[in-house]
């Protein structure tokens, strides 16, 4: 027994490199912009500059949404501010034919990868324009032509999916990485436990990353589990653990681009916990000052991703106030103009309603159709609404 856990813990060491592990918290970016000796990742400036655009288009966008949300004019929102920097920096370390298996927090990868505004904001509508066809619900995206996975409600589906997703990209010889994520309270769902174990077995090629903002909604991180860091857990399924400072970008392309390199060269997966913080509501419809002191979101949003790389950039003079303030009006523009096509469009119509689920409809689906459209438009559109 004890050779066969040795055996387990040297992998696990081997495959981490350049003294990464599951429990000491890795960093670059320090207080005034500087970076750790030695650690910079040298980011170009402009690529640096693109981070740094989607990651205030995010929160720009967020902000809008919420109050959509408040005005009764969208359903639901799921926000992601401080959180900006995790999955944007994660994804950055993918090439653009790799895939992402999101949950419903990491809105950065969408606008990182290129995906229109315009589509965007429809699925909050569930209007004409939506990909969905107004089936899913707001904020849980799929955008096949950036590698974008539906997003799925019920917690940790999408990491089995994407084990399943990299056997078969493995299978066919493809040179494919997927990425996963999921919060801390993921940790606790049986598809995790599930998803590690075939994926540290047969090495497929995932990195696995666990958003840790510190609330699973008002369960917070020490009643969620009792081990010492979540990266930690890899240990169990003999693959490597990686803890990163959540709000520091530079350190988590550093740490993501290991583990991408790692699973495309046939390594198998890595456990990647990013330290951060949900800095607002886990949805539209909580409230979290009734779980949490202000003290503590105010020490968190002293951490402000954002700021911290706009201290890096300063400090490597590529800031400046007319930079910042073209970032900001342009994607400020750009989402009320989407806001404001989205609100011109008309429901999904009702044939929709019948189709995708065959290639040719049955003979019951062709009389339902039929039937409901022997109300004529205006009552079957409204049989068809419903109210948010």
């Amino acid at each position: 027994m004890s050779t066969a856990k040795k055996k387990t813990g040297t992998k696990t060491l081997k495959g981490a490199k350049s003294g990464h592990d599951g429990r000491q918290l890795f960093s670059i970016l320090e207080e005034g912009g500087h970076v750790a000796k030695g650690k910079d990742p040298k980011i170009p400036k402009d690529e640096l500059i693109r981070l740094y655009r989607a990651m205030i288009t995010t929160r720009i966008m967020e902000e809008r949404a919420l109050n959509l949300q408040r005005q009764g004019r969208i359903g639901f929102y799921v926000p992601c501010k401080g959180q900006e920097a995790s999955h944007i920096g994660t994804a950055y370390a993918l090439k653009d034919s790799d895939w992402v298996f999101p949950a419903y927090r990491q809105p950065g990868i969408m606008i990182l990868r290129g995906a229109p505004m315009q589509q965007i904001v429809d699925e909050w509508y569930g209007n004409e324009g939506d990909i969905c066809k107004g089936r899913q619900m707001p904020v849980h995206y799929s955008f096949r032509q950036i590698h974008f996975v539906s997003i799925s409600s019920p917690i940790g589906t999408q990491m089995t999916q994407a084990v399943g997703a990299g056997m078969a990209a493995k299978y066919r010889k493809e040179d494919t990485v997927f990425m996963t994520y999921c919060g801390d309270g993921g940790t606790s769902e049986n598809d995790f436990h599930c998803s590690l174990n075939f994926g540290g077995v047969y090495k497929a090629p995932v990195v696995f990353v666990v958003e840790n903002n510190q609330w699973a909604i008002s369960t917070p991180l020490e009643t969620q589990t009792a081990s010492e860091t979540l990266a930690s857990k890899a240990e169990a399924y003999g693959i490597p653990g990686v803890r990163v400072d959540g709000n520091d970008i530079l350190a988590i392309y550093q740490v993501t681009k290991e583990a991408v390199d790692r699973a495309r060269r046939g390594g198998g997966p890595t456990l990647i916990e990013t330290l951060t913080y949900r800095v607002g509501p886990h949805s539209s419809s909580d409230d979290p000052s009734r779980y949490r002191d202000d003290a503590e979101v105010q020490s968190w949003m002293d951490k402000d991703p954002i700021e911290r790389l706009k201290a890096y950039l300063k400090k490597k003079r590529w800031w400046s106030q007319e930079m910042e303030d073209e970032i900001r009006e342009t994607a400020r523009s750009e989402i009320n103009a989407a806001i404001r096509n989205a609100e011109e469009k008309k429901p999904p119509s009702i044939s929709s309603m019948f189709e995708d689920v065959y290639l040719e409809k049955t003979t019951q689906l062709v009389e339902q159709e039929d039937y409901l459209k022997s109300f004529g438009d205006n009552e079957a559109n409204q049989i068809g609404e419903f109210p948010l």
